[in-house]
């Protein structure tokens, strides 16, 4: 065989190879809060620490079917501002994939429960006091939050997922809480608040807005099948999706891929 026909086989040979090889998985980044982090699954990875990331949370099981390399930066409590300063140092311009929960600690929904559901007589109150913030202030920080991910992930499809529903239509009570059928109503009048911010947010900069209020009828707290904790021990674990309702989140933001 002479020499420029070996080398020419060389090179063939040597681009089948590169060919065949394995592209490498595409980055996905799971940012947001304790809806995002899994807390409600009882189950977390111990590196986590107060971030209480839980591998049955919606970013695990989508990196996992879509076969994605996942960053899991969402923690238990954030805010948008936490979001910004500690959750974006993995996106950059290859991230392929962002997904996030945001807003609900901003509005106060952890107050708003605890008051609901514990103290009664300062629900009313509670529930007032995120409604105006939804209103007037959580607009602003959503946008800041938006478009400091767009700024690191510049060509990444973005994901932004509302909160369901924590009560049923009806109100239906259980538990041994101070809730009422009319403070229930009230909170998920609330959640339609947060979630319409959300969504014009979101759709302002041409991200993709997912709203899990329809998939979660008929499994909110005190329903026949809950894909929401009601009063939990720990505590911390109430009124947050369960497995289900993160197998949940997961069906849905594959739909949206």
């Amino acid at each position: 065989m002479s020499k420029i026909r070996v080398v020419g086989f060389m090179v063939v040979l040597a681009g089948i190879l590169v060919s065949a090889a394995p592209a490498a998985a595409s980055q996905y980044v799971a940012l947001g809060d304790s809806y995002s982090s899994g807390v409600g699954s009882r189950t977390f990875y111990s590196e986590s620490g107060e971030c209480k990331r839980s591998p049955y949370a919606y970013g695990p099981l989508v990196a996992a079917a879509k076969g994605y390399t996942l960053s899991f930066q969402a923690c238990a409590g954030a805010k948008t501002n936490e979001v910004v300063e500690k959750q974006l140092g993995t996106l950059s311009s290859t991230t392929a994939l962002v997904t996030i929960s945001i807003g609900g600690n901003d509005a106060g929904f952890g107050d708003v429960m605890e008051e609901c559901a514990v103290y009664y007589f300062w629900c009313g109150e509670a529930i007032e006091e995120a409604d105006t913030y939804i209103k007037n202030s959580l607009p602003k920080a959503l946008e800041t939050t938006y478009k400091a991910i767009r700024a690191k992930a510049t060509t990444a499809q973005v994901i932004v997922l509302a909160y369901p529903k924590l009560f049923t239509k009806e109100g239906a009570t259980c538990g041994f809480n101070t809730l009422t059928s009319g403070n229930e109503k009230k909170i998920n009048e609330s959640a339609e608040k947060l979630d319409a911010a959300i969504k014009a947010k979101a759709e302002s900069l041409k991200f993709t807005f997912v709203n899990p209020t329809s998939a979660f009828e008929s499994h909110e707290v005190c329903s026949s099948s809950e894909w929401l904790n009601g009063e939990s021990n720990p505590l911390g674990e109430s009124y947050h999706p369960n497995t289900k309702g993160q197998e949940e989140f997961a069906k849905l933001v594959e739909a949206a891929i």
